[in-house]
């Protein structure tokens, strides 16, 4: 008798018997269904809040292509998505609250925890808490990731109602946030591009393709991108004098390969504006000398420090390819296209007409070391290398190449097969004349960091 007494099992039940009431009280027979609707209410509100914040374009497309009035005011809930989700938050709250009120006076009713008090708590919290997980939180979201269309579609009148229901406590709560939003955007609290970058690296799954993590990367550093980091320079840049004669003009485009030529007068500092190829095909077949200064189209000026994520709107305004870049001084830096800004997020577009010289000229020797010309920029380097952007900030000053970054570390030209250290970066001069530093060899030092990784 007393092995069996010892039973945990027997001592569970024997605590159940004694604690429990013995009968149930009317109070009960009301209050349980209604924690059942309660719970089946928190439910639809918990997935309503994946259905709406989860909809995908192609899915709210296809919403909006069939123009029901439902369709119509879920799109109408969605475009207010901070009075959306403080609705959806306060209503489950207010549900979440009532179940445990509800909860408690059930299990007072039917139990007496007066000895066992440690126990009912538990008991209690355990079985209150683990109910709405459940049932009022992932089981709802896990249905509504999977059918959000038809889950926001069935939600959308309830949630209408509740917004109307709810209005001055929504509203306290947007204010709220607001004040909170702009202080902690003030203090600097808001994420950086850095850890956007980060994020996309520990949310892209098996099946994300290296090339879509690259295009997510590309443009969550899009905005931070000025375009003297992946402008031409102007050591680089094919462009025409204004005084030479028809036949030199043809023969450049046709070397060049290019569709747009910056033309200047005198010097490269002074741009007159922009031959484009097309206009000259009219007068191909002429054999007299052609004033072709006249087809020159007005050469549109930006300056080095300018986004890139600006100057593209720009672009599209007004229905330009080419800029030229100028410094603070007015001087020509050089030109950035179109094409730059694209490849920012999509790498590198080659085509037919593009000459092999067109592209970076480097050389891996093997996973850390490499040779690359010095006027290459220090973000195209970072893209090759797959480092940091953002490595070199606090060291290159106003650089803007890999020669640039080792003058502002050194103050001073160096001499060939001079090595410079930078960081965890050894440069080694391999060529350079008594103006500019031509080829530099890269070695990459891992850090502790890095092989963590």
């Amino acid at each position: 008798m007393e092995e069996t007494d010892s039973d945990p099992y027997i001592q569970s039940v024997n605590i159940l018997l004694a604690i429990y009431q013995g009968n149930i009280a009317p109070g009960v027979l009301i209050a349980a269904p209604v924690v059942f609707v309660l719970l089946l209410l928190s439910a639809a509100i918990s997935g309503s809040e994946i259905a709406y914040f989860f909809l995908n374009p192609s899915q709210l497309k296809d919403i909006k292509s069939k123009k029901s009035k439902t369709g119509q005011l879920v799109l109408s809930l969605i475009d207010k998505p901070k009075r959306l989700l403080a609705t959806i938050l306060i209503s489950n709250n207010f549900i979440n609250v009532s179940i445990i009120i509800l909860g408690a006076y059930i299990s007072e009713k039917l139990f007496d925890f007066s000895g066992f008090q440690i126990i009912g708590y538990l008991i209690e919290v355990g079985v209150m808490t683990g109910v709405i997980l459940l049932f009022g939180e992932i089981m709802p979201k896990i249905y509504a990731t999977q059918k959000p269309v038809s889950f926001a579609v069935f939600m959308a009148v309830p949630l209408q109602f509740l917004m109307k229901l709810f209005y001055p406590f929504s509203s306290i709560l947007i204010k709220t946030t607001s004040v909170i939003d702009k202080r902690f955007v003030k203090k600097g609290l808001n994420i950086s591009m850095s850890e956007l970058s980060d994020a996309i690296d520990l949310t892209a799954d098996d099946k994300d393709s290296d090339e879509e993590t690259k295009i997510l990367k590309g443009i969550v550093k899009f905005t931070d991108i000025e375009v003297k980091e992946i402008m031409k320079s102007r050591m680089d840049v094919i462009a025409l004098d204004s005084e030479v004669d028809f036949k030199e003009v043809i023969n450049t485009v046709v070397e060049s390969g290019y569709s747009r030529i910056p033309v200047y007068e005198e010097t490269f500092d002074n741009i007159k504006g922009v031959l484009y190829v097309k206009d000259l095909l009219p007068h191909l077949d002429i054999n007299i000398d052609l004033d072709w200064t006249g087809l020159l189209r007005p050469a549109f000026f930006v300056p080095e420090n300018k986004k890139i994520n600006d100057l593209i709107k720009e672009f599209q305004e007004k229905k330009i390819h080419l800029a030229i870049v100028v410094d603070e001084y007015g001087g020509t830096s050089g030109i950035v296209t179109l094409e730059d800004i694209i490849e920012e997020i999509v790498g590198e577009i080659t085509d037919e007409f593009d000459a092999p010289g067109d592209e970076i000229d480097y050389k891996k020797i093997n996973n850390n070391k490499y040779i690359f010309e010095g006027k290459t920029s220090i973000n195209d380097f970072c893209k090759i290398t797959e480092i940091e952007d953002d490595v070199f900030d606090d060291v290159k000053g106003d650089s803007d190449s890999l020669a640039g970054l080792i003058l502002e570390t050194e103050g001073s030209l160096p001499k060939e097969n001079e090595i410079i250290h930078i960081k965890n970066f050894v440069f080694k001069v391999l060529t350079a004349d008594n103006r500019r530093i031509k080829k530099v060899e890269v070695s990459i030092h891992k850090t502790e960091e890095d092989e963590d990784d």
